[in-house]
């Protein structure tokens, strides 16, 4: 039977009134993000106070985060993307440092309180259970945990199966919008010649380190989009990962990715979120391969360990000499967030066979800076700590750092460093008694 839902549908504007001064209100995420429904909300500014939006990555323009929203709107970032950076560092914003396995406990157990939830999510099927589509991460929790939901239905949102349903009666408000879902190309593609081959060669390194029938897990960013064509002579493997991407669904269309040799959840993707272009926004809609959950379940270690041979490949902004890994800041300035890096670091160690790979570009600015370092930046948070750390990666080799005494590892990633700096490395290595003759 048909579930009749057409009594639901209101006005954005008339929706958004629900929202009261003094709301904690979460916003859905990555390509989801509710953008009719924050337009209309954002045009009662003036009638509301000390309203707090909590979100993930987001794609949208912020004008919440803007000077003139002051006392009116705030963010608390969870992750620190773009389009909130600015305002986050200049005190407009603030930022929650929290792994993405551990949000939703946060929401349960309404240490991030949510008085509002706003979605995005995609027509009912017949039985009345709409999808959260391409971004369940953390908001189909926040969802439950909150006392109202409002939900912009569009028909362009791909039904992504999963555990990643929710009935329209459980929906309060619901606002019909059809449009076209913002889209995130491959970050490789804007890349330099130069900066180009840096990327292959750090590729090329980690595609060594991945074998036929190993399970993946990638982060986001032009290291990932610089592996996943390197891997079309590796054979059946799988995905656990956080975020799917367009060039797992290269891999999956060449019949490479697939999931037949996982010994948990067999032949199934399993991910939480995507960002990528409508090619993939296609390939996973109503797609029996895909299944989408959430971090709680895909970020769990414990969960991620139950795949044998997981390989988590993440990237970072600096690592110092002894392992030490910053991937969220510049200093003390945020730059993005955890993320699900040490969720999959600490999973992957923990898999039988498994291997976790840090891998970032041995300099920045054009080659002025070392991301080598002796030492952290002053104010740089450590994401992931040197115990943690298994491969790190760069264009000029891998250091295996798991079990390694302070000198082996010192060593080894000095040996990965960029050549212009390895003596002042080393220098600075024997200084601090790290190396000795």
């Amino acid at each position: 039977m048909i579930f009749n839902y057409s009594d639901k549908f209101i006005e954005a504007e008339d929706a958004v009134k629900a929202v009261k001064s003094n709301h904690k209100v979460w916003l859905h995420a990555n390509s989801c993000f509710p953008d009719l429904l924050v337009s209309k909300l954002l045009e009662r500014y003036r009638e509301l106070q000390n309203v707090t939006f909590y979100q993930l990555t987001t794609f949208n323009q912020a004008d919440f985060v803007e000077p003139e929203m002051k006392g009116h709107f705030t963010l608390n970032a969870l992750f620190t993307s773009g389009n909130v950076r600015k305002a986050v560092n200049e005190g407009r914003a603030d930022f929650t440092p929290a792994f993405l396995s551990e949000i939703p406990r946060m929401l349960e157990e309404s240490v991030i309180p949510v008085d509002v939830c706003l979605l995005h999510l995609s027509v009912p099927d017949e039985h009345g259970y709409c999808s959260f589509g391409v971004s369940n991460e953390c908001s189909k929790i926040a969802a439950e945990c909150a006392k109202i939901k409002i939900a912009q239905i569009n028909p362009k949102m791909p039904r992504v199966l999963g555990d990643n349903f929710i009935h329209i009666s459980k929906l309060d408000y619901i606002v019909w919008h059809d449009k076209e879902l913002i889209e995130v190309k491959n970050t490789t593609k804007d890349l330099s010649d130069e900066d180009k081959a840096v990327y292959d060669a750090i590729g090329n390194n980690i595609a060594e380190l991945i074998k036929d029938g190993d399970t993946l897990q990638m982060g986001i960013g032009a290291i990932p989009d610089a592996v996943l064509p390197l891997l079309r002579e590796k054979r059946d493997l799988g995905v656990h990962t956080e975020m799917f991407s367009d060039g797992l669904v290269d891999l999956m269309e060449a019949g490479i990715v697939h999931g037949s040799r996982k010994n948990f959840l067999k032949d199934k993707v399993v991910s939480s979120f995507l960002i990528g272009s409508k090619k993939v926004f296609d390939f996973v809609d109503n797609n029996p391969l895909i299944e989408f959950r959430s971090t709680k379940f895909v970020n769990d270690p414990f969960v991620i360990a139950r795949n044998d041979n997981l390989v988590s490949i993440n990237s970072a902004i600096e690592v110092d000499f002894t392992g030490q890994v910053c991937a969220d800041s510049i200093g003390y300035r945020n730059y993005s967030g955890f993320g699900g890096q040490v969720d999959f670091v600490r999973g992957a160690i923990r898999s039988k066979g498994g291997r976790s790979i840090i891998a970032l570009p041995s300099t920045a600015k054009g080659g002025a800076v070392s991301r080598i370092v002796s030492c952290l930046k002053e104010g740089a948070g450590v994401t992931t700590s040197r115990g943690d750390v298994n491969f790190v990666a760069t264009e000029f080799g891998v250091a295996n750092l798991w079990g390694k005494t302070m000198r082996e590892r010192v060593k080894s990633m000095i040996n990965i460093a960029h050549p212009d700096f390895r003596e002042e490395l080393e220098r600075k290595a024997r200084e601090v008694k790290y190396l000795w003759d």
